[in-house]
């Protein structure tokens, strides 16, 4: 019988050393790509000018390197070469509702990213950069749509940080009060779920008729729902 791999393990740093909560911390590798496979927003925590900014952008990820926009982060890295950024994916799975106040939470999933990021420069990494911001939203849309041309990559400020120092936390389950003093209240207690979901598809009002969307996204999208 093969063995499992063995987990692969982020490095603790003084950064990414999980101080409180500790329960929900964690340095898996892997935990920490199924955060970034979730989603594509990020939030980028950069001083610009003296004044700490946090910015959201879009991002994607190839396993080893975080790709994001960064006009702003892009700016301050011009005056301050070598400065580090804090970057940030959140997903909420649910409000925890408890049966006292003190007790409520939240189910999520999130991922911080430490560290100096550097401006991509050359061209054809910054294409590669791109696709994957761009299959990391809307998987299909980068060989459909038109690429972008030399003065538009020119234009386009992209940042590329390492995956070497990230953490991860996560929270799960049903409020931790079913065994306490308040679970004689007769009150109720659970989690309310929250999901993030795709909607129709909305055409461009400018759009000729008689062009349909492609597979990518007409497969993907939720259908209208039945009038009432």
């Amino acid at each position: 019988m093969t063995s499992p791999p063995p987990a692969r393990k982020l490095p603790e740093t003084a950064r990414t050393r999980h101080r409180r909560l500790r329960e929900q911390g964690s340095l898996d590798r892997d935990a920490l790509d199924a955060v970034l496979a979730a989603g594509f927003l990020c939030h980028v925590g950069v001083m610009v000018d003296g004044t700490l900014l946090v910015v959201p952008t879009v991002y994607g990820s190839d396993g080893t390197t975080l790709y994001f926009h960064g006009s702003v982060a892009s700016r301050s890295l011009a005056a301050s070469p070598g400065a580090s950024v804090c970057v940030t994916v959140t997903h909420v799975d649910g409000l925890v509702l408890a049966r006292s106040v003190f007790e409520h939470g939240v189910n999520y999933r999130s991922a911080m990213v430490f560290g100096a990021p550097r401006p991509v420069t050359d061209p054809d990494e910054k294409l590669a950069g791109l696709r994957c911001l761009t299959e990391q939203a809307t998987p299909g849309q980068w060989d459909y749509a038109r690429r972008p041309s030399r003065k538009e990559l020119a234009a386009t400020a992209l940042l590329a940080l390492s995956l070497d120092e990230a953490s991860v936390k996560i929270r799960t389950g049903p409020p931790d009060d079913g065994d306490g003093a308040d679970a004689e209240l007769g009150l109720w207690a659970g989690v309310l779920p929250l999901h993030t979901s795709r909607g129709p598809l909305e055409p461009d009002p400018a759009l000729p008729a008689g062009i349909e969307p492609p597979s990518h996204l007409a497969g993907r999208a939720t259908p209208p729902a039945p009038p009432r």
